[in-house]
């Protein structure tokens, strides 16, 4: 038999039919275990990854909490807005899908970076196109929604401030967290594209105003495009705590409504004995609204370059010479080391001038106020009287003293941005100016008694100095929602001290200085201040208490360029009334400030108030130096 014949032989080809049915047995089994494996031993495992493909995750912002004034009044509050999101699987489809949106939307180019850059840091989940959406945007994207994969339009709360820029500086703004942000550990869990408090008061309470996001899912197919929408969300969210303020809304609406946009400068209202922030005000300011779902280029650019800084809260983040307001720490200081009594006369009299060595140092008033006791000499504000009392208390002493008052220090309230004040911390500052030993006999307390020379405060800070007058002596911390450290101890100094001086501060008021802001129906204390300025016109200060004896509030008024602190005096005044008296004081003084610039001058720009280094005292000035505030 040939071999060929011998293939296809019955028995050869039963051999041949059973190796190929165990082969076929050996591929079904195999196929059947596979199956077996998938479909039951890890069906859960699969199921899940299956399910993760067909839905994808979209998550719900939170709300933030509602911030609140003392009377439960909204300062910061959540409006319903909307989101415009895209999913997409690579960079090049959601190139092409922007390419779709650009017509409608007005992408530049600076925008889809940005946004390009949101989908490599989560590439699996929805990119954000367009944060706080217009509702007419929302129509148009949503007549085209079939022609628009991966398109999601999400509902969501956005930060609205009724009051706009009254209370700007005091709540801040929210915006999107940046790259730099998220690389930080107090951010590393948020996702890109969450809204975080960028100033005020929704940056130092973020942690408490952030809740926690939810999220809910869309079904896809296999390209990535939106079949429908699932129904409830997955994980609800949570929303943040609503935050409590001391803040008064009625007092800082008013403030506001009475500053007169032709200056800047701020204002701050406190509860004596607490501390308690009742308004804080700071003008020129912003509106917070413009930040909600992110700023415009432009905008952006004109808050930053503008010259009068809107940007910059004045309240607590800017110096300023204190000017006579700062003769009541000079006054304490000579009391508490038993330089002087409330009735003490200096040896030489105000003649308009004193005289120290080859240099004239004037007074604020040139006709002089002759033989003055301390309490006259507040009232009156004469530089000659705080001149001799520099002289007496010493630079050493006055420094010890002034740092030991908090002069260089922070008040610790609970805002971002705060700057220390600025003072010499030890007599080594003057070493290093004028030289070692070269210093003793110049005129450097002459100038630090009238709060000029080498010390810069914050309002805030000189605000807390008159809260510890009204209170005797008990430095308060000031917050608007919680004290963040411990308060400074108590001025050891008798209580009839404090009485003393919050006695002169009421006859300032009432026959001194700030006799044009006198209110008959309130017995207040108070101070001007006239702060020399090297770069324009003088700043001027005011801040008052009442009842002047046992004060509920202090206020306290910088005026950029103002000319006289007269010219802050009735501002607070009025803001006291306000405040004791309620919304029908109407309080009309007939005394015009002094001192007034015209209406058509223009306001020098701002510059850095910190002080210049002195000029060293060569002690051979011929004429007399302009001096004196008051």
């Amino acid at each position: 038999m040939s071999v060929g014949r011998a293939a296809f032989h019955p028995f050869a080809l039963a051999q041949r039919g059973i190796l190929a049915g165990r082969l076929l047995f050996m591929v079904f089994a195999l196929l059947i275990a596979q199956f077996f494996r998938l479909q039951v031993i890890e069906h859960s495992r699969y199921r899940l990854k299956s399910e993760s493909n067909r839905l994808r995750p979209i998550p719900l912002p939170a709300p933030r909490g509602v911030i609140l004034d003392r009377r439960g009044r909204v300062i910061a509050e959540n409006v319903p807005g909307y989101s415009v999101l895209l999913l997409a699987y690579h960079a090049d489809s959601l190139d092409r899908m922007l390419a779709q949106l650009q017509p409608l939307i007005g992408l530049d180019s600076e925008q889809i970076r940005t946004i390009l850059a949101r989908h490599r840091a989560a590439p699996y989940e929805p990119t954000l196109v367009v944060k706080d959406a217009p509702f007419d945007l929302v129509s148009r994207l949503e007549e085209r929604r079939s022609m628009l994969p991966g398109l999601v339009i999400q509902t969501e709360p956005k930060r609205a401030y009724p009051d706009s820029t009254a209370v700007a500086h005091l709540v801040g703004y929210v915006g999107e967290v940046t790259e730099a942000e998220l690389a930080t550990p107090a951010y590393s869990e948020r996702r890109p594209g969450a809204i975080v408090g960028k100033t005020g008061l929704e940056r130092e309470y973020e942690d408490s105003l952030q809740g926690s996001d939810g999220e809910r899912f869309v079904e896809v197919d296999a390209l990535g495009r939106v079949v429908r929408e699932e129904g409830a969300a997955a994980l609800p969210t949570v929303s943040g705590r609503d935050l409590h303020t001391t803040i008064d809304l009625d007092l800082q609406r008013y403030i506001d409504s009475i500053w007169p946009r032709k200056f800047r400068g701020a204002m701050i209202a406190m509860e004596p004995t607490t501390g308690a922030i009742l308004a804080l005000y700071s003008y020129p300011a912003y509106n917070p609204n413009d930040f909600v779902g992110g700023i415009s280029r432009e905008t952006w650019a004109a808050l930053n370059d503008d010259p009068i800084k809107p940007l910059l809260n004045r309240a607590i983040g800017t110096r300023y010479p204190p000017g006579s307001t700062f003769k009541l720490a000079t006054a304490l200081m000579a009391l508490k080391r038993g330089l002087v009594r409330f009735d003490t006369h200096m040896a030489v009299p105000c003649r308009g001038f004193y005289q120290f060595g080859n240099r004239a140092f004037h007074c604020w008033d040139p006709r002089g106020h002759g033989s003055l006791d301390l309490i006259g000499a507040i009232a009156n504000s004469c530089d000659v009287y705080f001149y001799q009392l520099g002289i007496r208390i010493g630079v050493a002493n006055f420094i010890e003293s002034g740092s030991a008052l908090g002069f260089h220090n922070l008040t610790g309230v609970d805002l971002p941005g705060e700057i220390p004040s600025s003072f010499p911390v030890t007599s080594d500052y003057y070493d290093r100016i004028y030289g070692k030993g070269r210093w003793t006999h110049s005129a450097i307390p002459l100038n630090l008694a009238i709060g000029q020379g080498e010390n810069a405060q914050t309002l805030i800070n000189m605000v807390r100095f008159y809260a510890t007058l009204g209170n005797g002596g008990h430095p308060p911390t000031p917050y608007i929602v919680e004290a963040q450290r411990p308060a400074p101890p108590a001025i050891d100094l008798p209580d009839t001290m404090f009485a003393g001086l919050r006695n002169a501060l009421f006859m300032v008021v009432e026959k001194g200085t700030a006799h044009g802001s006198r209110i008959a129906s309130i017995q207040m204390g108070g101070k001007t201040g006239t702060a020399q300025n090297m770069h324009g016109a003088n700043h001027g200060w005011f801040i008052g208490f009442a009842p002047y004896d046992k004060p509920k509030i202090v206020i306290g008024g910088i005026m950029e360029f103002g000319g006289h602190g007269t010219a802050v005096a009735p501002l607070v005044s009025k803001a006291i009334a306000r405040y004791l008296l309620g919304p029908d004081s109407a309080i009309d003084h007939s005394t015009r400030p002094l001192f007034r610039l015209p209406e058509d001058s223009v306001l020098p720009p701002p510059v850095d108030t910190m002080l210049m280094p002195p000029r060293r005292d060569t002690g051979i000035a011929k004429r007399p130096i302009a001096g004196g505030t008051h």
